[in-house]
């Protein structure tokens, strides 16, 4: 048998997820954002374009029936997950020994909501790879990134209006909160499109890769992430404002606004869109020295 019918046998196809989610009673909940990979192709991208080495300690969020855990515990050293409904982390311990029993001593579950995880077990996560439950796919990210700063490499499989705005640039009409947040930590850019039908059940909007890669070096600045971050709310919670008006409330007055924008060599007309995250970055650090 060749090495890849051994990883064909390991890895979950439709009629296996189908059967597991039978034998756990599990059907997949919206109020959760629950949708299964079933192909088996699908995870092996994933873990192809996440550039997965053998030495990775990865990190998966919402793993599910383990249709992505598996292929990543064949090709990273370690791999934990973190999953919040009690049936699926009861039973992928189990599913990850049957299927890879000389890998089970490689993966660690984690029984708990990924935005209140403050600490993993065993070796530092080195990247993070997952398929995200689609309604916190953005808060979980963020929380990930800012708790685990050894997490260089990102790949995750979210709503493809998601990932559009994640990996959007200044100027664009999706740019936004979480595409300035998202750039504070690293470089983000779109790795793919996947479909509807490697799922189930089908979701009715297409999903995206999203790749990001850590800032080698931290951005430049005197400005705390909660400073930066302030501003970057207060600059799109009224985003038809000019900044000037959209962050008088954060400065205490529209002329307090405009000093500080001015200091930091921003047009007080310009409208949060366009700014870049270094920007954001000197209205903070200028906001503070007040």
């Amino acid at each position: 048998m060749s090495e890849t019918d051994h990883q064909d046998d390991a890895l979950l196809g439709p009629g296996d997820v189908r059967a597991l989610a039978a034998t756990l009673g599990v059907r997949p909940t919206k109020q959760r954002g629950q949708n299964f990979v079933i192909d088996a192709n699908t995870v092996r991208r994933i873990v192809r374009t996440a550039g997965v080495r053998p030495e990775d300690v990865v990190v998966e969020v919402g793993p599910g029936l383990g249709s992505l855990t598996l292929a990543l515990l064949e090709a990273a050293d370690r791999v934990t997950a973190v999953e919040i409904d009690d049936v699926l982390a009861a039973a992928l311990p189990d599913t990850v020994a049957a299927r890879l029993p000389g890998r089970a001593d490689r993966f660690t579950l984690v029984h708990n909501d990924a935005l209140r995880v403050a600490e993993l077990p065993g070796p530092p996560p080195t990247a993070l790879v997952a398929n995200l439950p689609y309604n916190v796919a953005v808060p979980v990210l963020l929380h990930m990134l800012a708790g685990f700063p050894t997490i260089d490499r990102t790949l995750v499989m979210v709503q493809a209006e998601v990932a559009d705005r994640l990996a959007a640039r200044p100027g664009s009409k999706v740019y936004g909160v979480p595409s300035v947040k998202a750039a504070w930590y690293a470089e983000v850019k779109r790795a793919g499109a996947i479909g509807r039908n490697v799922f189930w059940p089908a979701p009715n909007v297409d999903s995206g890769l999203v790749s990001l890669v850590r800032r080698a070096e931290p951005l430049r600045t005197t400005a705390t992430r909660e400073q930066v971050f302030a501003v970057v709310d207060a600059a799109f919670a009224q985003r038809r404002k000019t900044l000037r008006a959209a962050l008088a409330g954060w400065a205490g007055s529209a002329t307090a606004a405009e000093e500080v924008l001015v200091a930091a060599g921003v047009s007080p007309q310009a409208r949060g869109e366009s700014l870049t995250v270094e920007e954001f970055a000197a209205i903070a650090e200028r906001g503070a020295r007040r």
